[in-house]
């Protein structure tokens, strides 16, 4: 998701592990155009040496939650003291928009298919109709 306008940018559907998100997050900055500096906002299940180390390897700036409850965060000083990163961890949150969408009007609650192609198919085209009512919202308000 861009954070401007809430729109999705990419979408891709794995089989759930306890690390397919942050895997399935870094093949996706991997297939982006441009290599130049970006962030990259995500929840506290991202807050992982590896996931920081492999995103900096990228020139992507890690926005990552900071888990401190057990352990000691992968994110330090040198990412939170910017005011880029308060601004990330507020805009990340609009992703659970998207996810609640999809999954009451894009019927993907409760799927009728079974495959990973098949139901990656339907994914992909339920964020695609998601984006084109985000569009229509947002030509509405200008």
């Amino acid at each position: 998701m861009e954070n401007r306008n809430g729109l999705v940018v990419n979408a891709t559907l794995t089989i759930a592990s306890g690390t397919a998100e942050r895997e399935a997050a870094l093949a996706l900055i991997g297939q982006r155009p441009q290599k130049t500096r970006m962030t990259l906002g995500a929840d506290k299940a991202y807050d992982t040496k590896d996931f920081v180390a492999d995103l900096r390897a990228c020139q992507v700036t890690p926005h990552v939650a900071q888990s401190n409850k057990n352990r000691r965060s992968a994110i330090d000083a040198r990412t939170t003291r910017h005011p880029g990163y308060e601004v990330s961890q507020r805009k990340r949150k609009r992703v659970e928009e998207i996810f609640g969408w999809l999954k009451t009007v894009g019927l993907l609650r409760k799927t009728r298919h079974r495959g990973l192609k098949l139901v990656g198919w339907i994914f992909k085209f339920a964020t695609a109709a998601y984006n084109l009512v985000r569009i229509r919202n947002l030509a509405e308000v200008t």
